[in-house]
C-alpha cells in the first residue's frame, strides 16, 4: 500500500501562486472542482473568475500575458480545446503567449460520459504549434509540475490529477525525461498518467513468470523523450503502449511515429481507447472494458511473446496500489 495524498493540487497550488504576486488564477465556475476554491477565499487579489465562457477566458488569459502576468487557467480538460479551439490557436497559440492550461479530469477519470472525457485532447493539442504537453501520473508530480509548467517559454497544456491521489514517485517532475520504473529484456512498456499505476501492478506477477519487463513513464508528451525510447526499444521481442486516451495521435502513436523513423522492426501493441467514446462509469469499471488496466496490458504482452502467461485478476488486486481510491468520490463532477 503507498501514501494517498488528498487534494495535492489545492496545497501545491497555493503555495507556489501565493508567493508570486503575478499569477493569476482563472476559473471557468469549477473553482471547488478544480481544487482552487481555497485559494480563492484566502487570496481574493490573484483569482478571477470567468464564468462558463471558455472561449472568452482564453483570449482574456492571452491578453494577461501581454501584460506580464502569469496567468493560470482552471477548468475540465476537455473545456480547454473543444469549445474554444479557436481561441486557443488565434489568442495562445499563435502568438506563443505564456499561459498555463491546467485541464482537470483528463481522458476517463470522470463519470461524466463524452461531454466531460477528453480522449482526444493529446492528439489535437500536439498538432498545435508552439504548444507543451505535461501529465501527471501520481501525487508528486502533480505537486511539482507547477514549477516545470511555468518555467516554458510558451503556452502549456497540462493533464491534472484531483482528489485522492497516489504517491508512486519520490523525485519531482522532470521536464522532457522519462522515468525508468523497471529494467528488463523482453518487453519494453511505455505509459503515461493514471496508467502507469496499472502497469505497476503487473510488475510483480510478470517477474514471477520470468518476463523482463522494461517500464517507462512519461510526463512530458510533447516534446517527448525521443532517445530514452529508442534506447528502451532497442532489442526488444515487442513495445506496449498504454495510455488514458485514444490511441490515435496520443502516446502510443508517439511511439509507432519514432520506432518507424527509426527502422527499428520490432512489434507494437496499443492499448487505449480503440476508436471509440466511452460511457459514463466509476474509472476502475471504465479501464477494465475499455482494456486500460493491469490485465489488458499481460494480455498484450502475451501475445508479443507467443505464450500464455495465466495471471488471473485476483494476482493484480494482491497488488493494488492504492485503497480503491477516493472517499471524497474524487470522480464525482
Amino acid at each position: 500500500m503507498v501514501e494517498i495524498v488528498n487534494r495535492p493540487y489545492a496545497k501545491a497550488f497555493e503555495a507556489f501562486a501565493s508567493a508570486r504576486p503575478e499569477i493569476l488564477c482563472l476559473s471557468a465556475d469549477l473553482t471547488s472542482s478544480c481544487e482552487v476554491d481555497g485559494f480563492r477565499d484566502r487570496h481574493p487579489d490573484q483569482f478571477l473568475s470567468l464564468g462558463m465562457a471558455e472561449q472568452n477566458m482564453l483570449s482574456f488569459a492571452s491578453g494577461l500575458a501581454m501584460q506580464d502576468f502569469r496567468p493560470f487557467i482552471h477548468t475540465f480538460a476537455v473545456f480547454l480545446y473543444r469549445r474554444p479551439y479557436d481561441q486557443l490557436i488565434n489568442s495562445i497559440a499563435y502568438s506563443n503567449r505564456k499561459v498555463r492550461m491546467m485541464g482537470f479530469l483528463p481522458g476517463i477519470t470522470t463519470p461524466g460520459g463524452i461531454t466531460h472525457q477528453a480522449i482526444e485532447d493529446i492528439s489535437v493539442m500536439r498538432a498545435i504549434p508552439n504548444m507543451t504537453i505535461l501529465e501527471c501520473g501520481d501525487a508528486t508530480e502533480v505537486e511539482t509540475v507547477l514549477d516545470v509548467a511555468d518555467s516554458i517559454d510558451g503556452p502549456v497544456y497540462v493533464r491534472v490529477l484531483r482528489g485522492e491521489v497516489p504517491r508512486l514517485f519520490s523525485t519531482p517532475f522532470a521536464f522532457n525525461k522519462v522515468r525508468t520504473l523497471s529494467e528488463g529484456d523482453d518487453v519494453l512498456v511505455v505509459t503515461a498518467g493514471v496508467c502507469t499505476e496499472e502497469a505497476m501492478r503487473a510488475a510483480e506477477p510478470l517477474k514471477a513468470r520470468g518476463v523482463g519487463v522494461h517500464h517507462l513513464h512519461a510526463s512530458t508528451l510533447k516534446p517527448f523523450d525521443r532517445e530514452a525510447i529508442v534506447k528502451a526499444a532497442a532489442g526488444k521481442k515487442g513495445v506496449v503502449t498504454l495510455e488514458n486516451h485514444t490511441i490515435n495521435g496520443g502516446l502510443g502513436s508517439m511511439v509507432a511515429e519514432i520506432l518507424a523513423e527509426e527502422g527499428m522492426g520490432v512489434k507494437l501493441r496499443r492499448l487505449g481507447l480503440n476508436d471509440t467514446f466511452a460511457h459514463g462509469a466509476s474509472k476502475p469499471y471504465l479501464m477494465k472494458k475499455y482494456k486500460l488496466d493491469a490485465s489488458a496490458l499481460v494480455s498484450a504482452i502475451s501475445d508479443l511473446l507467443g505464450r500464455p502467461l495465466d495471471i488471473a485478476d485476483a494476482e493484480f488486486e494482491a497488488v493494488r496500489l492504492d485503497a480503491v481510491h477516493s472517499t471524497q468520490k474524487a470522480e464525482a463532477l
